[in-house]
C-alpha cells in the first residue's frame, strides 16, 4: 500500500495546512462566496506549478473571457500572456447560453471533454481548473441527469492523472449550490468571506480530503499584491527553541538588572504601563541596541505615525532615521480599527516575511483589545508570540493600562504569555511627577527585585542611583 501523493501548490501557508498541497491525480472541489478568492486559488495554483514545478496547466472559464482574466490578475503580477506565449498555461473562455441548453436526456460533456483533452494534449498539461461549475450545470433541474455527469466529469479528470481544482458557488445549506460535488470530490476546500463590525476577514477551511491527516480550523487569509496569503501552522506550535543568547536592552543599567547581559533571544517581553510613562522610549532604546548589532528590527506601530515617532524620539537623543537609512530599521503602521484581529495577524506575518527582522517592537499590543471579545483577543496575541518565537525573533511589546486596571493586571491577562514583564509607573510626590519601573518577571534568569527611579534626559533614559 503506497501513501497519497500530494500535489505542492506552492500558495503561501497553504501546502502546511494541507500537509503537503493538494491530492496529486484527483479533483479538489473550492466552494465560497462570491468575491472569497475561489477564482485566484485557482489561478495561483496553476501560474505557480507552471513557474516553480515545472507542471503545466489549463484554465477553463465559463464566465471570464481570456482577456478579462489577464487584465485581473496582472495586478497580482501574473504575467498569463508570457505563461501562454511559453506554452505554460492554456486559457479557454467557455460560452454556455442557457437557453441553448435543453434537458433532452442525450445532453451529455462529449464537448467539453474534447475541447479539454485538446487543451491539456497542446501543453502537456497536469494542473486543470473549470471556474465554475454552476455556469456548466445551470441549465438542468433534473438531479439524476446533474449528478450523473458530475460523476463522469470527475472520473474523466481522475483517469488523466490530472490535479484539478473546480470552483462551484456555495448553497444556502450546502457546501455548494447543487449539494452533490462535495460528495464526487476526493478535497473539498471551503472559502469564506465575512464583515463583522464592518470589518472584512477572509477565511479558509478544508472540509475533507480522503487519505489524508489535515488541519481543520479556520485558517485566516489575505489577497495580497503577490496573491492568497494564508497563516501557516506553524505559528501555533510550543516547540520553539529556547536560546542562551542574550540582546542587549539598550540600557546598560537596565541589562544589569536583567542579569547583566539583557533579554533572552528568541523571548518575548512586554512593557506596560500608563500614558506618559516612557514605553515607546524603552522600545526605541531596544531598537537601538539591535541595530547597532547590525540586525533588523520591524516596528509595529497602532497610534503614532512612523515620522512622529522619529521626532519625539529625537527630542532624548535616540536617532531612529539612521536606522532607517541603512534599511534596519522598518515601520508598518496601522489603525486598529483598519482590519479584523485575523487580518492583524496575517499583515504582521506577511510583513515579517518580507523584512525578514531579528527583532519586533508592538506598540502598544493593547490596541487589539477593542478589536473583539477577551478571548479572541488573547488567542491571537498567542498566536503572534508563538509565530515570533518559532522564528526566533525577539518581541518587545507595550502595553498600555487604562485607569482602574490594577498595576499588576493587564488586558486578557497578557502577562502570563511573555517571558519577561517590566511594569512602569508615575508618582507624584512633592510637586514633582517622578517615572519609576521594576521587573516583574524574567524567567530563566537572575533579575533585580528593585523598584527604580527613571527619568528621560537628552541621553535618553537614566536610572537613578538606588
Amino acid at each position: 500500500m503506497t501513501m497519497l501523493t500530494k500535489c505542492v501548490t506552492g500558495i503561501q501557508g497553504f501546502d502546511e495546512i494541507s500537509g503537503g498541497g493538494l491530492p496529486q491525480g484527483r479533483p479538489t472541489l473550492v466552494c465560497g462566496s462570491p468575491g472569497c478568492g475561489k477564482t485566484l486559488l485557482g489561478m495561483e495554483f496553476l501560474v505557480r506549478g507552471a513557474l516553480e514545478y515545472g507542471e503545466p496547466g489549463v484554465f477553463i472559464s465559463f464566465e471570464e473571457t481570456e482577456e478579462e482574466l489577464k487584465r485581473n490578475f496582472f495586478s497580482t503580477g501574473f504575467d498569463l500572456q508570457g505563461l501562454i506565449d511559453r506554452n505554460k498555461i492554456v486559457i479557454d473562455h467557455v460560452w454556455i447560453d442557457r437557453s441553448e441548453i435543453e434537458e433532452t436526456g442525450e445532453y451529455d460533456l462529449d464537448g467539453l471533454f474534447i475541447r479539454l483533452a485538446s487543451a491539456i494534449d497542446q501543453i502537456g498539461a497536469k494542473r486543470v481548473v473549470l471556474d465554475t461549475i454552476e455556469a456548466l450545470f445551470s441549465g438542468f433541474s433534473n438531479e439524476g441527469i446533474l449528478r450523473s455527469e458530475l460523476r463522469r466529469l470527475f472520473r474523466w479528470l481522475k483517469d488523466k492523472g490530472l490535479t484539478a481544482i473546480i470552483t462551484a458557488e456555495r448553497g444556502k445549506d450546502t457546501l455548494s449550490r447543487q449539494g452533490l460535488e462535495e460528495y464526487v470530490a476526493d478535497c473539498v476546500i471551503l472559502m469564506d468571506h465575512r464583515v463583522v463590525g464592518q470589518i472584512s476577514t477572509r477565511r479558509l477551511r478544508i472540509v475533507k480530503y480522503r487519505g489524508s491527516t489535515h488541519g481543520a480550523d479556520e485558517y485566516p487569509f489575505l489577497i495580497s499584491p503577490t496573491g492568497i496569503w494564508l497563516v501557516p501552522i506553524t505559528s501555533l506550535s510550543l516547540n520553539h527553541e529556547a536560546s542562551e543568547d542574550r540582546v542587549g536592552t539598550g540600557i546598560s543599567a537596565l541589562d544589569t538588572m536583567l542579569g547583566g547581559k539583557g533579554y533572552y533571544r528568541g523571548s518575548s517581553i512586554l512593557v506596560s504601563g500608563t500614558a506618559g510613562t516612557g514605553k515607546t522610549s524603552l522600545a526605541s532604546h531596544f531598537i537601538d541596541s539591535v541595530c547597532s548589532s547590525g540586525e533588523r528590527t520591524l516596528f509595529v506601530s497602532f497610534e503614532e505615525s512612523p515620522k512622529q515617532i522619529v521626532r519625539n524620539m529625537k527630542s532624548i537623543g535616540i536617532n531612529l532615521d539612521h536606522w532607517l537609512e541603512n534599511g534596519l530599521l522598518k515601520f508598518h503602521s496601522m489603525r486598529p480599527s483598519q482590519y479584523g484581529l485575523e487580518s492583524h495577524l496575517s499583515i504582521i506575518h506577511m510583513a515579517i516575511d518580507e523584512f525578514k527582522p531579528a527583532a519586533v517592537v508592538i506598540d502598544p499590543i493593547s490596541s487589539f483589545v477593542a478589536q473583539g471579545p477577551a478571548s479572541e483577543v488573547k488567542e491571537m496575541v498567542l498566536r503572534l508570540i508563538d509565530f515570533l518565537k518559532t522564528s526566533s525573533i525577539t518581541a518587545l511589546c507595550t502595553d498600555l493600562i487604562h485607569g482602574g486596571i490594577a498595576l499588576e493586571q493587564t488586558e486578557v491577562g497578557m502577562s502570563s504569555i511573555m517571558d519577561t514583564w517590566l511594569l512602569l509607573r508615575s508618582q507624584e510626590c512633592g510637586g514633582e511627577r517622578n517615572r519609576t519601573f521594576y521587573i516583574a518577571k524574567s524567567r530563566g534568569m537572575k533579575h533585580s527585585h528593585q523598584i527604580r527611579e527613571f527619568r528621560l534626559t537628552d541621553s535618553g533614559v537614566e536610572l537613578v542611583d538606588a
